[in-house]
């Protein structure tokens, strides 16, 4: 069978084209497992997970003893009460036994059926399960390494909790009461948050019986190389003829290496771009246009990660806040992981750090939020609808004019916006130009903010449209020289990207200003600034 891009569950490298993790697993090994760390793999959604954990636990069945247990095997009624979870994890380990005849020669069985015979007893505990998961480790013929999937779907059950106490207890007295060499849980929320969904008050909020585990440093996103190694098996099968360090590169920016997009992206390039018109010939989709198709029809899909992620923030509306602040206003926010929206949106892996600042974690994440918020805002945004009704202006055979587009914004903006206090038009200057933009690209093109160069005084648009870019830089004004210095940047950025023109649109608090535009020239490159 031809191997293929997988997005729907574990990735096996037999079947699907993945990026190999033999060094991740390797390190694993080494820093944790060996050593007998107990640690927790906390990502985002869809980010690798499960498919580490199961090549972790073939990469370790030569030494060890290797358990893997899924919570989500367990329902909700298995947590009922402590006699309850324990019939439930007793069966759930004899199914694993039986399914894996392996673990069966790697354990005494005399200890193995003592456990087995706690299902008969009444009112049999976590402390009668704890000692025959003991006798099993003390008998066992190899170390035995616990691993645990999906642990948020214990998150809402105070017995889960009294399951890490015990985990806890045998773990610091290890030397005198035998026990796992290591346990793996994995999982989106953090263990300390799983006691906050339980008791929510402040008093308890970190008071977590995990308080053992080693801090997980792992990275578990993919280099541009590592999508490359990726890639090159692809063309070796394939021959499209695509130049893999420059598609490596070119998903990289988009995605940042998060697992799921990386993939996305691959299969879509794979399977629905070569459908497309343009497209057709061998290795057109795997080109710098291919993935702006590809990343256009991901941005559309109803995926399980984007609903997860619109439901996350609606249940945390400060998370909400600060990427509006951020996207919206440019706001640099100092990193600081006990601030609980911050430390929330590194969780779900909707932001990350970078250089002592807080960034959306990827282009796509961002584009997304910005569809998002827009769709909301269009609902009561007077500046949407107008830019909706303008939208015949700035199509010119089939090009957009974005001379145009500046120049009837500014119009739009002085006659409703232009005595609003400065505080104001800082505020909202720049979410009133998105709002106004978004309907005149809506279905054709994207923009995305380019996290670079984003501060709170300037802001760079990247507007993709029909295999064009448009780079506008959002600007408030800070006096001439800064102005200068803008453009000199702007220049700059153009040459980045290969670009000739460019547009700067400022917003000037100066009462003595020049509204309207105007064109610059900086050698062979052209600024035209709008100014409002």
């Amino acid at each position: 069978m031809r191997r293929y891009f997988n997005t729907e569950g574990r990735c096996r490298p037999d079947i699907h084209y993945m990026v190999r993790l033999d060094d991740r697993l390797d390190k694993i090994r080494r820093l944790y497992v060996d050593r007998g760390k107990y640690f927790v793999i906390n990502r985002g959604r869809q980010y690798g997970k499960t498919t580490t954990l199961m090549a972790l636990a073939e990469y370790l069945k030569d030494n060890y003893t290797v358990l893997p247990m899924d919570f989500q095997a367990l329902g909700t009624d298995n947590f009922a009460d402590g006699p309850t979870f324990v019939i439930s994890f007793i069966e759930y380990m004899e199914e694993i036994f039986t399914r894996k005849a392996g673990l069966r020669d790697d354990v005494c069985m005399e200890a193995y059926q003592e456990l087995l015979s706690l299902k008969s007893k009444e009112k049999v505990g976590l402390d009668k399960l704890f000692r025959g998961l003991s006798r099993m480790c003390e008998t066992a013929k190899k170390p035995v390494v616990l691993i645990i999937d999906e642990v948020d779907s214990a998150s809402n059950n105070q017995i889960f909790i009294d399951f890490l106490a015990q985990l806890r207890r045998y773990y610091l007295d290890r030397e005198s009461s035998p026990t796992f060499q290591s346990v793996i849980l994995a999982g989106v929320y953090d263990i300390k948050n799983l006691k906050l969904k339980i008791r929510p008050d402040d008093e308890h909020q970190y008071n977590s019986p995990w308080n053992i585990a080693a801090r997980f440093n792992i990275e578990m996103g993919f280099s541009a190389e590592q999508i490359a190694r990726m890639l090159q098996e692809y063309e070796d099968d394939q021959n499209t003829g695509m130049d893999v360090e420059a598609m490596a590169r070119c998903i990289y920016e988009y995605t940042s290496g998060y697992p799921y997009l990386v993939s996305a992206i691959c299969k879509f390039l794979d399977e629905d771009i070569p459908e497309m018109d343009g497209f057709a010939a061998c290795g057109a989709a795997w080109t710098e246009e291919g993935v702006k198709e590809a990343v256009k029809i991901l941005l559309n899909e109803n995926v399980p990660l984007f609903g997860s992620m619109v439901r996350q923030l609606n249940l945390y509306p400060e998370l909400k806040d600060v990427l509006e602040q951020i996207l919206y206003e440019g706001q640099r926010i100092a990193f600081s992981p006990d601030t609980k929206s911050i430390n929330m949106g590194l969780m779900f892996g909707f932001l990350k750090e970078n250089d002592g600042q807080i960034v959306i974690a990827n282009r796509i994440f961002e584009m997304r939020l910005m569809n998002l918020f827009i769709s909301e805002e269009s609902v009561r945004s007077d500046v949407f609808r107008q830019g909706q009704s303008d939208t015949n202006q700035f199509i010119r055979n089939g090009r957009l004019d974005m001379d145009r587009v500046l120049e009837k914004f500014v119009e739009y903006f002085r006659d409703i916006y232009g005595d609003n206090d400065e505080k104001f038009i800082e505020k909202y200057g720049r979410k009133f130009f998105l709002l106004y933009l978004k309907p005149i690209i809506n279905g054709t093109g994207n923009y995305y903010l380019e996290a670079q160069t984003r501060d709170a005084g300037r802001t760079d648009v990247v507007v993709d449209y029909r295999g064009e870019q448009f780079i506008v830089e959002m600007k408030i004004w800070r006096g001439n020289e800064y102005n200068e210095r803008g453009e000199e940047q702007l220049a700059g950025y153009l040459d980045y990207f290969r670009r000739k023109k460019g547009y700067m649109l400022s917003f000037n608090f100066n009462r003595k200003k020049d509204v309207g535009l105007k064109t610059i020239a900086l050698g062979d490159r052209v600024i035209v600034e709008a100014v409002v």
